[in-house]
């Protein structure tokens, strides 16, 4: 499966008795070590008030990566528009772009808390058939796990109310697209007829990606522009087939793509032998129990400091479709399931995103996989 390129997912994980700053060293020698073994791309995630998430403001960490790598792309996974203009996106990027041109990925996502656009009718079947919860090849499709427990969370208003200025709506979301592109372009124009030109940022050589996890906007606002689509299997497991089939079917070719173009993400944990990533992946299931109660990503806990947390059978259920997709073992176990994730999807190239309370382990995770994928 060389032919199908890797790329790399970085939360900037902040693991137990771990600080911010060390996880930051900790991501800019991983995408180093990402760059040496051959992973095409290395994308940063946005998220606030995460204490086990240092990944608060992606352009300054590429900026910093940019820095300390040479050939790999760099990129955001994704910038948050929900309270983002689509001017201050541009410009940030352009900053980087005007010292390391063509390198950079610019991934757009909607953010939590955006009402959602569409019916509330079940979703269409997708043309990937699933049966039991399985695809034909074996692909694990759970049930829809719903978010909206975390819409009124204490927790959530505040960062909303942190994250946006008094009385801030945001812009529609197609329609900000649509401002990121015209601005890169330098065809902007406000309704008024007055031009906008972002410098540094108009004409960067940079490639846009739409992130989304089901099937509605962003999938269409990607399809609709002809721009490159990455679907987040590892956040959104039930919805990926959706996702991927709305992106094709709105898709239109465009002065840089003249088919659809996919990546699929995928959580990951790789070591010598499955007993040993099993171990290493022990706190995943309480580090996404954290997220999905809205207490907040916890420090990505050892895996003796998860096995003494109290755990219930609603935990379980909390965190079910995430623990059941995620894939874990030796390198040939994980490739085998990263190869039926890409046939049933039929995704272009694939993300990976690994997170164990060691980093020489996650380095290693990263090592033995890409070592896997190119023997086949």
């Amino acid at each position: 499966m060389s032919g199908i390129p890797l790329g790399v997912l970085d939360l900037i994980p902040v693991v137990s008795g771990s600080t911010a700053a060390e996880a930051l060293h900790h991501s800019i020698d991983l995408a180093r070590q990402a760059e040496r073994l051959g992973y095409a791309r290395y994308w940063f995630a946005e998220h606030h008030l995460n204490p086990g998430v240092a990944g608060t403001s992606p352009a300054v960490v590429l900026a910093l990566t940019a820095s300390a790598t040479s050939t790999i792309r760099i990129g955001s996974g994704a910038v948050q528009l929900g309270h983002r203009t689509a001017l201050s996106t541009v410009e940030e990027f352009g900053l980087i772009d005007a010292l390391h041109p063509g390198r950079l990925d610019l991934g757009l996502g909607r953010s939590a808390g955006r009402a959602r656009t569409g019916g509330d009718g079940p979703p269409p079947a997708p043309a990937t058939p699933v049966v039991d919860g399985y695809t034909a090849n074996g692909l694990r499709i759970p049930d829809r796990f719903s978010f909206a427990h975390l819409l009124g969370h204490p927790r959530f208003l505040l960062q909303q109310k942190l994250l946006n200025l008094p009385g801030a709506q945001p812009q529609d979301y197609a329609e900000q697209v649509d401002d990121v592109l015209a601005l890169l372009r330098g065809e902007y124009r406000s309704p008024e007829g007055v031009e906008a030109h972002a410098v540094p940022g108009e004409g960067a050589d940079v490639q846009v990606w739409i992130l989304g996890s089901g099937g509605g906007v962003s999938a269409e606002a990607a399809g609709r522009n002809g721009l490159r689509f990455a679907a987040n299997y590892h956040v959104s497991p039930a919805s990926v087939l959706e996702a991927a089939d709305a992106y094709r079917a709105a898709f239109k070719p465009s002065a840089e793509l003249d088919r659809p173009y996919l990546t699929v993400s995928a959580d990951v944990v790789v070591a010598e032998d499955d007993e040993t990533a099993r171990e290493q992946a022990t706190g995943y299931a309480p580090w996404v129990r954290s997220i999905r109660s809205g207490e907040g990503a916890i420090p990505f806990p050892t895996p003796a400091e998860a096995r003494a947390l109290p755990w219930t059978d609603a935990d379980r259920a909390l965190v079910a479709d995430r623990v059941e997709t995620r894939f874990v073992g030796s390198a040939r176990t994980v490739a085998d399931h990263l190869e039926r994730l890409q046939e049933a999807t039929g995704a272009d190239e694939l993300l990976i995103t690994t997170i164990t309370h060691d980093h020489a382990a996650r380095v290693a995770s990263y090592r033995l996989l890409a070592e896997e994928w190119q023997r086949r």
